[in-house]
């Protein structure tokens, strides 16, 4: 009869068709997540996007060179009335006319706004890379929910499998005590009732594991079928994290506090900018030209049928800023907001996300306390099932008692399991606010 117990017991082993399928480890598990995951693709595509600007970052010291060419044929009907009463005309003048240009425009003096566009674009790069480390990181832990979230089902599932093994036993029992005449049908029927609502019960489980199999799925963004992998129902638990070591240089490991910080310099980056536009701007220009006009006839002898020209000029140009309705500084004022908004936003995160510490750093207390808790419960409650059971056989003790005994190990396992799978999401917060939980 102590056959069940055992087996209750031992509820860290794999699932019972796990050894037809394969094991998916947590490591595989969060690197598939990282390769394949929509959300981390779109927060590195954005992080490209910043990457390619700053590799072209010097080129805001180059000059700009432009070809230009152009071909014009007409066709036109001429004619004119000069002063001394005269009149020409002709109908189908023809000419055509060629234009070619090179030019080059080099600004050498802007307000030393190129040399802050250089800067700028590296602080996109940063500010890029911590909001997808920021997205990874948020992406691990939901991999980590998920997995350990099934191993939990998984778990209960074996709970269930205890409940199911007593009422068995239970029913034997009262049938035995039945024929034997000393038994009551209505204890019978109870227990064949308490048995298939343990079998529904553990229905209901499996496919909760199924629908938690699908979402890791949907995390991973992978084509594996739910059926062809079984995860491990053990909960490994890291209970020596202290709250000093979360603390310290939170703000130098937190993507969300990096990310912040980053937009503060950009937006200081971008104040310079715009002040720039106070200054007057330098630029070289040169440019070679080339015209030819071809003209099948005219009206006006002194006129040309054949005209080109080529050369080249060049000079230097400066725009002194005089007055343009104050846009420059109107924008000014608008950055300096931008950056107090930023700074203001750096503080509230810096505040919140230190209060968030706090707030997992006492669940995790807590939950160490319940499970510790909850490891006494079951042993007690396993004990008393034992103890009842037997003394039901004997007859000292009645189905109600029994059913009783039962409900409180049903109980029991619930909330080892619970405190066991909080204590992980507790430790898994922590980290994800630390931003160790990837390195």
């Amino acid at each position: 009869m102590h056959r069940f117990f055992i087996a209750g017991i031992a509820l860290l082993g794999l699932c019972r068709d796990a050894a037809a399928q394969r094991i998916l480890t947590l490591e595989e598990a969060i690197a598939t997540a990282l390769q394949n995951n929509y959300d981390i693709q779109i927060a590195k595509n954005d992080s490209l996007v910043a990457a390619i600007d700053y590799s072209y970052r010097n080129a805001v010291f180059l000059p700009v060179i432009n070809a230009d060419a152009a071909r014009t044929f007409t066709n036109n009907n001429q004619r004119q009335t000069l002063a001394d009463g005269t009149e020409r005309k002709s109908n189908g003048i023809r000419s055509n006319n060629l234009q070619a240009s090179v030019g080059l425009d080099w600004v050498l003096f802007d307000g030393f706004r190129m040399f802050v566009t250089r800067e700028k674009a590296a602080a996109l790069v940063e500010a890029g890379s911590y909001a997808a480390k920021a997205q990874v990181i948020n992406t691990i832990a939901q991999v980590v929910s998920t997995y350990y979230n099934i191993a939990r089902q998984q778990q209960m599932i074996k709970a269930t499998d205890v409940q199911i093994r007593l009422n068995n036993d239970r029913s034997r029992l009262a049938q035995y005590k039945l024929e034997i005449g000393s038994g009551a049908k209505p204890d019978v029927l109870q227990s064949k009732v308490d048995l298939n609502e343990q079998k529904a019960l553990r229905m209901q489980q499996e496919t909760s594991v199924a629908q938690l199999k699908q979402q890791l799925i949907q995390v991973m963004n992978s084509n594996i079928k739910e059926h062809e992998f079984a995860i491990p129902d053990t909960i490994p638990l890291n209970e020596s994290i202290a709250l000093g070591d979360i603390q310290e240089g939170l703000e130098k490991t937190n993507p969300d506090l990096l990310l912040a910080r980053s937009n503060i310099n950009v937006a200081k980056y971008t104040l310079k900018e715009t002040r720039a536009g106070l200054w007057p701007t330098i630029a070289f220009g040169t440019a070679y030209n080339y015209s030819r006009t071809v003209n099948r006839r005219v009206l006006n002898n002194f006129s040309t049928l054949f005209n080109q020209l080529n050369g080249y000029n060049y000079g230097f140009t400066a725009s002194v800023p005089i007055f343009n309705q104050f846009r420059v500084r109107r924008q000014i004022k608008q950055d300096q907001l931008t950056i107090n908004l930023q700074e203001l936003n750096y503080d509230n995160q810096r505040s919140l996300i230190h209060l968030s510490v706090i707030n997992a750093f006492k669940d995790y207390q807590q939950q160490q306390k319940f499970l510790r808790l909850e490891e006494e419960s079951i042993q007690l409650a396993q004990e008393n099932v034992n103890i009842v059971f037997e003394t039901y056989k004997l007859g000292a003790a009645t189905l109600v008692q029994l059913r009783e005994a039962q409900l409180s190990l049903a109980q029991a396992y619930d909330r080892l399991i619970a405190a066991r799978y909080n204590l992980k999401i507790a430790e898994t917060e922590l980290l994800r606010l630390k931003g160790d939980i990837v390195k």
